[in-house]
């Protein structure tokens, strides 16, 4: 697509594209080689419960156990026959035969920032001495790039550390070209997508900088002048596309907006299904409704998961689930649900679970996934595993082949090739 100078130059409007670190997501791909598996998954929405929650409270419980061990909540039966979770998830509960359970998940670290970067990513802190790129930004790097009037990666919702960014959204080694679109407020959509001035001041600002850019360009050429000039023809087309409109939750009728709930979660889920209706590839979705999210070690913090998290994921995940499934999505979309680690298997006096990555659950849903299924099992207590083991790579490699990416594929950081999955992956075949 040909673009007038003019037209460039409307890219002046959009401060807030350009703030989130998207115009260097959309350096030119070109010389890229993506690989591409047949695979039915187009697109992945990566539901993440920041600060991880319980097993026990929601999708491997143990009825038969000990209080100390079993909690407060009781089972309830879902539609898929035998398969019980926690009755806070009644919504979802009706939906269970669209998703597998995987039981088996057991990754082996407990802190919060490096299991997030561990589940991320399949390569822990420090490995190699590299810092590796996130889920979206390494599925969307190995694949055939995006329409180019809609983002590769979008991240959404709230999380722990609101004030910081890269904590969610790290392209690693693969540069600032492949960091997602931060959208802070589902809600508000990308603020300033229309030009804020008129069009004769856009073109006399647009003729300077055309001059200034063409001289730099002159004296010093090299990829990343192009690749800053793709970025800007990329995001002026979705400033022209009618896809943009799909960050406007406002369109939606009053009936939808309602189904997924007047919260953040449940806006982020809404963002996630127009985006992926328009070809975004990778939304990730934070929850975390509450200063501890998830992060239930205190009864008070557990409290705020029982009344705050858990009826927001039960509305707003449910709601997704059965749009993309009303709208013929659901199949070629991956819906994950997952945070960093489970909780531990004996409740604390005060009524908190600390951190425990040995045993825990994750959801799968859509994509071709083999749904109506549970996968892996742990021991009475949800303590270890006793069948179908998963690690962090295991899982990446998991989440790589169902989308298509080839868990073979390398990148190059300056001479050195780096695998996008470490060696040793099992990927779990039985959602296949």
């Amino acid at each position: 697509m040909n673009l007038s100078r003019r037209e460039l130059f409307l890219l002046s409007g959009v401060g807030a594209v350009a703030a989130s670190g998207w115009l260097d997501t959309l350096a030119a791909r070109a010389a890229e080689k993506p690989v591409a598996p047949k695979a039915k998954a187009k697109q992945c929405i990566l539901l993440w419960m920041d600060g991880g929650p319980s097993h026990h409270d929601t999708f491997d419980m143990k009825p038969d156990a000990p209080d100390d061990i079993r909690g407060e909540y009781k089972p309830i039966q879902t539609s898929v026959t035998g398969l019980q979770i926690t009755e806070k998830f009644s919504q979802l509960a009706k939906l269970m035969h669209l998703a597998a359970v995987v039981r088996g998940m057991s990754t082996g670290e407990g802190e919060h920032g490096r299991a997030r970067q561990y589940l991320h990513t399949g390569y822990k802190t420090g490995a190699g001495g590299l810092a590796y790129p996130t889920m979206g930004s390494l599925v969307t790097a190995a694949r055939p790039p995006a329409a180019t009037d809609v983002p590769n990666f979008v991240v959404t919702g709230m999380h722990l550390n609101p004030a910081n960014w890269s904590y969610v959204s790290s392209p690693g080694h693969l540069g600032p070209r492949h960091t997602p679109l931060i959208v802070a407020d589902p809600a508000g959509g990308i603020p300033n997508l229309k030009p804020s001035v008129a069009d004769a001041e856009f073109a006399d600002r647009m003729a300077v900088l055309d001059k200034l850019a063409g001289g730099f360009q002159r004296e010093r050429p090299a990829a990343a002048t192009a690749a800053q000039g793709t970025a800007y023809q990329r995001a002026v087309e979705l400033m022209r596309s009618p896809k943009g409109k799909a960050f406007d939750l406002s369109l939606e009728t009053a009936k939808t907006r309602e189904a997924y709930g007047d919260h953040a979660f449940g806006k982020g889920c809404l963002l996630a299904r127009r985006l992926v209706e328009v070809g975004v590839p990778f939304v990730e979705v934070y929850h975390s409704p509450t200063a501890g999210g998830w992060d239930s070690h205190t009864g008070a913090r557990a409290k705020e998961v029982k009344t705050l998290a858990m009826p927001q994921l039960d509305q707003g995940m449910s709601a997704l689930l059965a749009d993309l499934k009303d709208r013929g999505l659901l199949e070629t979309t991956l819906v994950i649900w997952m945070g960093e680690f489970g909780r531990t298997p004996k409740v604390k006096a005060d009524g908190g679970r600390d951190h425990y990555a040995k045993a825990w659950t994750t959801v799968f849903a859509g994509g071709g996934v083999k749904a109506g299924q549970v996968i892996g099992k742990t021991d009475k207590t949800g303590a270890t595993v006793e069948e179908r083991p998963v690690s962090a790579v295991d899982f990446m490699a998991t989440v790589c082949g169902l989308l298509g990416v080839d868990t073979e594929t390398e990148f190059h950081v300056g001479e050195r090739p780096v695998r996008a999955i470490d060696k040793g992956a099992n990927p779990i075949k039985e959602l296949v």
